[in-house]
């Protein structure tokens, strides 16, 4: 993240971030499970617009979130995303310019953030089926994958959880066996 964005981005924590906490008095649990420096993925089930602020509030380093492309289209928003540090992502094709930003970033031990359901989970189903992104830039990067999970409602004064489980690396598994590791791992931590 450069230096023009990094002051915006942290003015935007701490003035939303000190709203968010307030408003929905969110409980976070395993927060020293968070490597402090390296490559890291943040990986979670997606339910909700603020399902991104978790990690963000817990974490002192940037997070370069991957956000549909959407947002980046409306200009009533595309400034706020910019500034935020995210990544713009076309969800109705392989993207594989954003691919290769998040890559780079975490080749420069910076944090990226995506939720592999690919889209707010709308069902009844636990998790919607994860896509490969995830688990794909982490082993091309050696980054660390840190799950978590959200639990509860988003309500005012209370209601929500964020639990962070143990970072793991996909090292020399295979990429389905890490995508199923993963969506293990957040539906436990959503327990």
């Amino acid at each position: 993240m450069s230096k023009d964005v990094m002051i915006p981005y942290r003015i935007f924590k701490f003035l939303l971030g000190g709203i968010y906490k307030w408003y929905y008095r969110p409980t976070f649990i395993g927060v020293e499970n968070i490597p402090k420096e390296g490559p890291l993925i943040f990986v979670g089930n997606h339910k909700h617009i603020m399902d991104q602020n978790g990690p963000i509030l817990c974490n002192k380093r940037p997070i370069h979130y991957m956000a549909k492309k959407e947002y980046f289209d409306d200009k009533k928003v595309a400034w706020f995303f910019k500034i935020s540090g995210c990544i713009s992502v076309d969800r109705q094709n392989k993207d594989k310019e954003a691919a290769a930003k998040a890559i780079e970033l975490l080749n420069n031990n910076k944090a990226v953030g995506l939720f592999p359901e690919g889209t707010r989970n709308r069902t009844e189903a636990i998790l919607l089926p994860f896509k490969f992104g995830a688990v794909s830039m982490a082993k091309k990067t050696n980054a660390y994958l840190v799950p978590f999970g959200i639990k509860g409602d988003y309500k005012f004064r209370g209601g929500v959880t964020i639990k962070f489980g143990k970072p793991f690396k996909v090292g020399k598994m295979n990429l389905e066996v890490a995508n199923k590791k993963l969506s293990r791992d957040i539906k436990k931590l959503m327990r």
